[in-house]
């Protein structure tokens, strides 16, 4: 049976589970946030800066390559080619460049001429270089390859007018002169010919150095929020969240063992105002009376009188955990919903819930507790309380189930598991978001007929740690309807041994399609009681039936 099966995988992987807490959990995904965010921002900073300061860098470059322009004579150029380099005009001319290149901080500044045929070779007649540089600059009529195709392209495009001006940045691959910024601009004559084009070269080492600052800063903070993450969230999780949750726990598990009032009450340890606040009394409220009366009946009845009172109470006890009044919600005119809970023994570990998260979502859950009896009871009304307790956060069905997957698991002693399906409606717009952690389909209605949903299946809460479960989303629209059930149903034995079935519960509920979810739980259950006879009933039996009228008022 598939209860069966769950406890066996769980007792397979308990050996390997890790015990984190959930605090160390919590912490470490905030962290991982952290340290996602700080990668984007600096990835985003560093595109960001090295743009900004590319622009910047060649900005300066340009305004440095039209003042060197302003000492060129454009249409001496000839004449500077011929001159050797050893002319007066030629020399005065290569000083004052010189004296630029050095006085503005630039690598280099030249006047080149390419090839107009090809673009393939450049001649240097002006070569300039800062002193405070380790690189050198070219003779006077040095001819050398054009570096690339992308030179060649923005050569030509100088010389065709297509451009007056053009830059090139170089800071991938292998270079030369490291990481750099070329400007070009054209000297051009009285007639407006493109003679010459001079170049200025930046190296690129402020920019590294401004990007490594950035970066490293951002390090250093990213460094002191994880720190001060780590402090505050372990200390929140742990008093509000953990240390309560660890101790109703232990209480309960404690009390299933001993059966005996602690010598402190579960109140004042655990003194949240909130469900686990509420949760903690009810425990207290709970072990006081069922050992005042086991005390009491042990005086005065046999054992197995004792025994029987004892589960009378905690049925009561338990029924009262549950949604009992129907209509539950008379004043909402926009659905209807009905459930039961037939436990096998007197006590049971099903259970099913159903509450308002705020006006416009509805919260229903159905789940199944392993084992039976008290135990089975205890553990149930803590995972009710967590469920419930998380879902009141404004968590989605996936992180409801994460979390109380994580809470229980934290200390499991009892090594006891649930199957849940917990699924949260948006009354105004009917869609239903789901998630289900190992529990039977859920049965829908969308049409004429009800048919099995076969949903997305994580694994039981408290099976293992660190568990991730998927959601799904249905669009109800009006006349839709939502069946859900525990595995008593279609494992309903007759004499026999034949079960009920999935196929017969289909049936069943298709026998009326068009009842109120009332009407739909009394043919399923006549249904299974007609099949099953007289034979013992071994599972507990719970059902859930919503239907969603749409447009705030019964169609």
């Amino acid at each position: 049976m598939k209860k069966d099966n769950a406890k066996k995988e769980k007792t397979n992987v308990k050996k390997k589970r890790k015990g984190l807490s959930v605090v160390f959990k919590s912490v470490f995904g905030i962290i991982s946030i952290l340290v996602i965010f700080s990668v984007i921002v600096s990835i985003m900073g560093y595109n960001s800066f090295t743009a900004a300061l590319l622009e910047q860098y060649t900005d300066d470059a340009f305004n440095t390559a039209n003042t060197a322009s302003a000492g060129i004579d454009a249409d001496r150029m000839d004449a500077y080619a011929e001159s050797g380099g050893k002319t007066q005009e030629y020399l005065e001319t290569w000083k004052k460049m010189s004296d630029l290149c050095n006085s503005e901080g630039v690598t280099f500044i030249y006047v080149i001429r390419p090839d107009l045929t090809d673009y393939k070779h450049i001649t240097f007649l002006f070569s300039t270089i800062n002193n405070n540089s380790d690189y050198q600059c070219y003779d006077f009529g040095f001819v050398r390859n054009t570096t690339n195709d992308e030179y060649r392209e923005k050569y030509k495009r100088l010389y065709d007018g297509e451009s007056d001006r053009e830059a090139v940045v170089r800071d991938q691959g292998y270079i030369e002169t490291d990481p750099h910024i070329t400007v070009m601009i054209p000297l051009k004559d009285k007639t407006g010919k493109t003679t010459a084009i001079l170049c200025v070269q930046r190296q690129m080492e402020s920019i590294v150095r401004v990007r490594n600052t950035y970066v490293n800063r951002v390090i250093a903070v990213m460094i002191g929020l994880a720190v001060l993450v780590i402090i505050g969230q372990t200390l929140y999780l742990h008093f509000v969240l953990l240390k309560p949750i660890r101790a109703i726990t232990t209480e309960t598990s404690r009390f299933s063992k001993e059966n005996s009032i602690a010598g402190k009450k579960l109140a004042e340890t655990v003194k949240n105002k909130d469900e686990i606040g509420g949760l903690a009394a009810s425990i207290d409220k709970m072990e006081e009376r069922i050992v005042s009366y086991v005390d009491d009946l042990t005086r005065i009845t046999a054992e197995k009188e004792r025994i029987s009172t004892e589960l009378t109470l905690a049925t009561k006890i338990q029924a009262s955990m549950l949604p009992s009044i129907f209509p539950p919600f008379p004043e909402r005119k926009e659905f209807d919903i009905y459930a039961s809970m037939d436990p096998a023994k007197e006590v049971g570990g099903d259970f099913y819930d159903f509450f308002l998260v705020d006006d416009d979502h509805l919260c229903m859950v159905m789940a199944d507790v392993s084992g039976k009896g008290i135990p089975a009871a205890l553990f149930m009304m803590a995972t009710k309380i967590i469920l419930a307790n998380y879902a009141k956060m404004g968590k989605t069905p996936s992180e409801i189930l994460s979390a109380a997957n994580s809470a229980i698991c934290s200390r499991n002693q009892e090594d006891m598991f649930v199957t849940a399906w917990l699924g949260i409606l948006e009354i105004s717009t009917g869609r239903l978001t789901a998630a289900n952690a190992g529990h039977e389909f859920p049965v829908l209605k969308k049409g004429d007929k009800f048919e099995l949903y076969k949903d997305k299946h994580g694994f039981v809460l408290g099976g293992m740690d660190g568990m991730r479960y998927k959601e799904y989303e249905i669009d109800f629209t009006p006349g839709s309807k939502l069946f859900l059930y525990t595995d008593g149903v279609p494992e309903a034995t007759n004499s026999e041994k034949q079960l009920f079935g999935t196929d017969r519960m289909l049936d069943a509920l298709n026998k009326d399609p068009q009842a109120d979810p009332c009407g739909i739980l009394k043919n399923v259950r006549g249904s299974v009681d007609e099949f099953v006879k007289d034979a013992e009933q071994f599972d507990d039996l719970t059902m859930l039936c919503f239907e969603y009228y749409g447009g705030g008022a019964k169609q």
